[in-house]
């Protein structure tokens, strides 16, 4: 797998590459926003580690740029660990949020997890279509359409309609999506669920404010409706 890693510390840089080179991965870097954009039209790597506080375009706007052409998984890296600031990521399209400093095993597992949730490992489901109502999901090819169209997903987004529609009719609160999607704790971060729905229901449903699939029960969670 191709990694692009995207920051202006030249020594972090450096000790990514590093670790995950010795982990098998093809690693390439670059140093700031622009670069990023540029490296993932030009390369087509499978997963893009991109830190936010950079000159010539900051991480965020550059993944709103990469968000218009590419379904890449994303792990945003930054100093900042308020709750805003990571909601901001997610809403600029990142998949992930890692605060500095970092354990480095801890970024490992993320890109992992990321890569196996993006069907990197080249695994195939039995079944490669999941349809209900006027949403279907490509299963192999990772690609979700509303009535026949597609819709431009995140990797996470992906994972969240996947497993509320393998799971039509129940309920799961948000520390439960949190706990089986993301597959840690983000219990400071409860309110990413939120945001990945509400861009769920702004892809996928005819009328995001009345939505017919994507449903809350109210104080309870969420669930799509069959």
């Amino acid at each position: 797998m191709k990694i692009l890693v995207v920051d202006d510390e030249a020594l972090l840089v450096k000790g990514i590459r590093f670790n995950l080179q010795n982990e098998g991965y093809e690693v390439i870097t670059g140093s700031d926003g622009l670069e990023a954009v540029r490296l993932v039209q030009e390369e087509k790597p499978d997963l893009l580690v991109l830190d936010v506080m950079m000159p010539n375009m900051d991480g965020m706007t550059a993944c709103s740029k990469i968000r218009e052409f590419s379904n890449i998984p994303v792990i945003l890296l930054t100093a900042k660990a308020d709750d805003m600031d990571k909601l901001m990521g997610f809403d600029h399209g990142a998949d992930d949020y890692l605060t500095k400093p970092f354990n480095i095993l801890e970024l490992k597992a993320r890109i992992r997890a990321l890569l196996r949730r993006a069907g990197a490992s080249g695994k195939k489901e039995t079944d490669n279509t999941l349809t209900i109502g006027s949403i279907s999901l490509d299963l192999d090819g990772r690609n979700a359409y509303r009535s026949g169209e597609l819709a431009d997903l995140t990797a996470k987004e992906f994972d969240v309609i996947e497993f509320l529609m393998r799971n039509p009719n129940r309920v799961y609160s948000r520390e439960a999506l949190l706990d089986t999607i993301w597959a840690y704790e983000y219990r400071s971060d409860i309110r990413t669920v939120d945001v990945h729905i509400r861009r769920l229901r702004e892809k996928l449903e005819e009328n995001p404010a009345q939505p017919q699939y994507i449903m809350t029960k109210w104080g309870v969670g969420y669930y799509f409706k069959k």
